[in-house]
This record gives structure tokens, sequence and C-alpha cells, in this order.
């Protein structure tokens, strides 16, 4: 049975993949203003899921669960994040991939996150939960200035060379369909949203498409259609990428699980 546990369980999971993966910039960047960019980005979202996994341990008063435990000791299924903060920043899929990375693919999923969560952590700063209402007053401030950069660089990547036109769209094109999930119900949100902690994020469905679609119309892009295959990452199910991000993620404290740090 879901429970709110797991409605925050949903929100960190999010915040901590997505840091982890942009993480992976670092010392790779496209400029260095960029790659310490990204890092701090990294830093932002590591910092969320932080503060939700502590807020998690303090509501299940058992006295054994812990930031670490939730983080690093935890197995695929056991997670909640959309599968869209999963996916690799390029793939074989992306013709115009090339290397293990992709900017364009980065910038359209912070882009695309960012603009869901600028208005679910603005939502959720009047949550019942006083607690998770900190967090995400917090959260809203770091959320709008990704959302900024990410915004910029569609942008300049959609409205700058043929080269960065095309992956750019290609990006868009490939991660727009993940989108779905956002809007599909689950049971974790419907009990937050009973108890007044969480937030209906079906709600937010149009603002979030006017924001895309007028990001990408100002970026010569085409909006594509969000369809196909829903994926379910927020239920447990989740693609073969997030094993990857776990395992390096995790390898240390498995490796040491009676370490202080």
């Amino acid at each position: 049975m879901a429970s709110y546990q797991d409605y925050l369980l949903h929100l960190a999971d999010n915040a901590l993949v997505l840091g982890q993966r942009n993480a992976e910039w670092c010392g790779h960047g496209p400029v260095l203003e960029e790659d310490l960019a990204l890092a701090n980005n990294s830093l932002d979202l590591i910092g969320q899921a932080r503060l939700l996994y502590q807020h998690v341990a303090t509501v299940r008063k058992d006295g054994k669960s812990s930031e670490d435990l939730l983080a690093y000791f935890r197995d695929v299924p056991d997670f909640k994040n959309y599968t869209l903060l999963e996916l690799p920043h390029s793939t074989a899929i992306l013709p115009t991939s090339r290397g293990d990375r992709d900017y364009a693919v980065t910038v359209a999923r912070n882009f695309l996150y960012s603009a869901l969560m600028v208005q679910v952590w603005g939502a959720l700063t009047a949550s019942t939960d006083a607690q998770l209402a900190a967090i995400a007053s917090k959260s809203l401030k770091e959320a709008q200035y990704h959302l900024r950069h990410a915004h910029d660089w569609v942008l300049r990547l959609g409205d700058g060379t043929d080269e960065s036109r095309r992956r750019m769209q290609a990006a868009v094109d490939y991660l727009m369909p993940f989108t779905q999930e956002f809007w599909t119900p689950s049971a974790m949100e419907s009990a937050a949203v009973k108890i007044g902690a969480g937030v209906d994020v079906s709600a937010f469905k149009t603002e979030w498409e006017a924001i895309v679609a007028d990001t990408l119309q100002a970026a010569t892009l085409r909006c594509p259609p969000a369809k196909g295959f829903v994926t379910t990452g927020k239920h447990g199910v989740h693609s073969e990428h997030l094993g990857f991000v776990l395992a390096e993620m995790q390898s240390l404290a498995r490796a040491h699980p009676e370490a202080v740090w």
C-alpha cells in the first residue's frame, strides 16, 4: 500500500538521480563555465534529496533510517524517480549523438523537468507538512535558476547553428515521450494530496505545456507530441539504465558499509 513516505521518496529520488546524472559532466563540460554550472546544479539537487531523505527518516521513527541508508542501500525497484531522469546523456538512438555525452540531451531534460518542478515546489510551499513546505521554499529558488539556465541553452542551441539546432531538436524529440509519466496518477501522490501534504501534478499540465511550447517556438524548434509507451519509474519499474547509475553512486558505501564519513 502506498504511503506518504513513498511520496517523499519520489521527490527525493527524482532529485538524487538527476543530480547524479548531471554530476557526470564534472570535468567534461563543453566550456568551463558550464562545467561549473552543472556541478552547482547537481549540488542543489543532491541537497534537496538530502533534506527529503532526512525528513523520511524522521517520519519513519524507526531509529534505523537515515539519508545514507535511503540513498545508498536501496535497490532499483525501491526507487521512485521518473524514468526521464535516469536516461544517459547520449544514446545510440540519437543519430546526432557523438561519444557518451550529448549536451543537448542534458539541456532538454533539465528544461523539461525544471519547468515542472518550479510549479510543484511552488505549490508545495503551502503543504500541510511544515517540513516539506520549508524544503519546497528552498528548492523553489533553485528550480527557478535551473529552469532559467536550461531555457537559455535551449534557445542558444535551437536558434544557433544548423548542427546545434539539429541536435537540440533530436534531444527534444527523444525525451518528450518520457514526460507522459508526469501526468499519470499514482497511489502515493493521491495519498499525499488527500492529507493536504502533496499536490496533484496533473493540475500543472496546461501551464507546463505552455512553457515548453513557448520556449521551443522561440528556439525555432518543433514541439513534438508526447505519445507512445508511458514509463513507470515512479511505480518502481525502471529502464535498464538506473541500475548502472546506482552501481556507480552506491559502490563506495556498499564496499564499506560500516565506514564513518
